[in-house]
């Protein structure tokens, strides 16, 4: 217990911020009119992507003999930014099809 104590207060600004960034991006996205949606799909798409590459140069990067911190992150970043692009092209694909002619 104390050492989580000791890890809240050395890295207490960091924590802060975060928090913030939480609860500033709960706010912006929860006031993006539908319009704005597929674009900002899409950018969120190639940030994650950016982000999968990110995690496979970490991964590659970190002692595989052992669990480390680095092969955690790695996996944790791959495994999530890829969730977010699948689900990005199945939102993106599921809104596209609204457009598309119905058969008769």
């Amino acid at each position: 217990m104390e050492s989580v104590l000791q890890f809240f207060f050395t890295y207490k600004e960091a924590i802060f911020i975060i928090a913030l960034s939480v609860f500033l991006g709960i706010e912006v996205i929860s006031n993006v009119p539908s319009v704005l949606h597929t674009p900002l799909m899409s950018g969120a798409n190639a940030i994650s992507g950016v982000i999968i590459i990110g995690g496979i140069i970490l991964v590659g990067h970190a002692d595989a003999g052992k669990i480390s911190l680095e092969l955690i992150l790695g996996i944790l970043a791959i495994l999530f930014a890829t969730l977010n692009v699948v689900g990005g092209f199945v939102v993106t694909d599921r809104m596209l099809e609204m457009f598309k002619k119905k058969k008769k």
